[in-house]
């Protein structure tokens, strides 16, 4: 990778406290995307995780651990690390239920953050950060975020990395991408909330390539309360999602809805052969008698029938009104169906596969991209942190070479999408619109707003459009959107190639 080569070229001709930080930049740069889930708290952070790992392992109920940032990475062997403010590690056996043990037998408030390690392979390519839910009353689990996410170094046992002051630190630690969780109502202070996460992606504003949202529990929203859902709850989330997502943009690139609790438990083996028999024998009552019992969760549990009321209680647990709802229409529409296809039932209905589709797009399939830009950020961090005015000016020709490669590119539409998303570089409306619809997506129907589109209409489009820009660079663009101008029309540019090949 080019910026990895820029990296190992500069170590030599900066002070040994900067070469120290390039060494950290090198490791984050070799090592699995690191995505953070925020949120408020109550917004079922820990849940989601649960569902995208497919086993559950963070703590869900409020308990000392949830207090805690917990990072759940890729290991050859299942284990809870407990690391302390002052560098001690202690290493901790999982709960026999596989979690994350509720309790850690050590003064919490001299713990900086858990890593758990799980011999996963969702993990082998992404390391997803559970953090505390801003918002917190307890300062303590705010502290301990923001302390991981924005100025503490993660990882790492080089003698080296132990040079970095706190001013390197926050240059090169934190997450390079953010899952942000909402609930039914986008509070005025979750654009705050959300702004408060720009340290936890290495020093960049979040933004439409390194940050999507979820509308968690979509299943509790009042469909009649949503104007054109039909009450069907399911469309009234999407519809709400779409709402929410004019007001987060372009923070982040999309607000998907999911039934965080329902895909946790068909994801992670909490959904069993014994609850799908329960829900047969729910199945088996009379409309009158089970709708009523789904008016609400009390009704549900002490109505009198032939399932015990702690197995509908534990049935709740799981999977909620909307769940049960969900199995068994899935029931009587199938008599036979099985178990196994109940889950899978189960798990469509929550809407994890659309999140999981989304992270692939904006994070997985340009990860490399995404560390790039964070790692240039974070050179260009430590460079200035140095105070050594030469080897500032060493770094930025460094980097201006790289970025001046062709093959650099992407970091150019990356960094320009950056500008406009966070205002720094002013554009009207439809061109900003068109800037981070191009930067923001990896597939090309989606990149020039034709999804569907033929081939021969895509590369035309993509040709017109790179025309278009490079009139706008040279005619009536302020210096700052020329810069931008010039690296969308080379995007078009690039993009009618790769069409034509």
């Amino acid at each position: 990778m080019s910026v990895a080569n820029l990296c190992h070229r500069l170590q030599s001709q900066v002070s040994p406290r900067t070469a120290a930080g390039f060494a950290e930049v090198l490791r984050r740069l070799g090592a699995p995307l690191q995505v953070a889930v925020a949120g408020r708290i109550k917004s079922g952070k820990s849940t989601l995780v649960n569902a995208l790992i497919g086993r559950r392992v963070a703590p869900t109920d409020v308990g000392e651990c949830t207090r805690l940032v917990t990072r759940f990475q890729y290991g050859t062997v299942d284990r809870v690390e407990v690391v302390f403010t002052d560098g001690r590690k202690q290493v901790l056996p999982f709960a026999a239920d596989g979690s994350i043990p509720a309790e850690l037998g050590v003064d919490i408030s001299e713990v900086s953050h858990l890593e758990a390690y799980l011999t996963n392979a969702v993990l082998q390519g992404m390391t997803v950060i559970d953090t505390p839910g801003l918002g917190s009353l307890d300062a303590a689990s705010v502290s301990r975020t923001e302390l991981l996410l924005g100025a503490a170094k993660q990882g790492g046992d080089g003698e080296d990395s132990n040079e970095l002051d706190d001013t390197s630190r926050n240059a090169v630690a934190g997450a390079e991408a953010v899952l942000y969780v909402v609930t039914q109502g986008v509070r005025a202070d979750d654009q705050q909330a959300l702004a408060a996460f720009t340290a936890a992606t290495a020093s960049r504003e979040a933004g439409p390539v390194n940050a999507i949202a979820v509308l968690n529990k979509a299943d509790t929203i009042v469909a009649e309360s949503v104007e054109g859902s039909g009450g069907d709850v399911w469309k009234a989330a999407t519809m709400l999602a779409e709402k929410q997502a004019s007001t987060l943009k372009p923070r982040v690139a999309d607000v998907l809805p999911v039934i965080g609790l329902m895909a946790e438990s068909a994801e992670s083996g909490g959904f069993t052969s014994a609850d799908a028999e329960a829900l047969r024998q729910l199945s088996e009552l009379d409309d009158d008698v089970l709708e009523t019992m789904l008016i609400s969760a009390d009704i549900f549990t002490s109505w009198e029938c032939d399932v015990p009321s702690g197995i509908r209680l534990r049935l709740l647990e799981k999977l909620d009104l909307f769940g049960v709802r969900c199995a068994v229409d899935a029931i009587r529409a199938e008599s036979a169906i099985t178990a196994g296809a109940l889950r899978r039932t189960l798990l469509d209905a929550s809407g994890l596969d659309a999140v999981r589709q989304r992270l692939s797009i904006v994070f997985a399939a340009r990860a490399d991209g995404i560390k790039a830009a964070a790692a240039l950020a974070s050179v260009t961090a430590l460079a200035h942190a140095s105070g050594d005015a030469g080897e500032r000016q060493r770094v930025h020709d460094a980097i201006e070479v790289l970025l001046a490669k062709p093959e650099a590119h992407a970091l150019r539409l990356l960094e320009a999408l950056t500008l406009v998303a966070s205002g720094a570089v002013d554009m009207p409306e439809d061109l900003s619109e068109e800037v981070l619809r191009v930067g923001s997506n990896a597939d090309i129907g989606a990149q020039l707003g034709l999804p569907g589109a033929a081939r021969t209409e895509l590369a035309a489009h993509a040709l017109e459009r790179a025309g278009w820009w490079r009139s706008f660079a040279s005619f009536g663009a302020t210096p700052a959107q020329s810069r931008v101008a010039h690296v969308v029309h080379r995007a078009y540019f690039l993009i009618w190639q790769q069409i034509r090949e």
